[in-house]
């Protein structure tokens, strides 16, 4: 089984418990790696902010628990690469 741990994942820090959905994963330039988990509670009926940890740190819980769009090719895409603007 494949335990790389990538966006839509479920994971939890192996330290303090915060589990959640994977939503942002950086690489950084000597080699370190950042899971960015956003939990799936509430506070005071407010998601609680994505929080992120050291991937040797990180568990993975569930595979693929949040489908990525590149899994759904009927849903538009809202953001990405834009053609420049131009001046009339």
């Amino acid at each position: 089984m494949n335990n790389e741990i990538n966006l839509g994942d479920i994971a939890r820090d192996t330290v303090t418990g915060f589990e959640g959905v994977v939503v942002g994963i950086t690489q950084w330039l000597y080699g370190c790696r950042r899971i960015s988990i956003q939990s799936r509670e509430l506070k005071d009926g407010k998601p609680i902010e994505h929080v992120s940890f050291d991937e040797p740190q990180v568990a993975l819980v569930k595979k693929a628990a949040v489908p990525s769009i590149e899994s759904q090719p009927e849903l538009v895409r809202t953001g990405g690469p834009r053609p420049e603007p131009t001046r009339r």
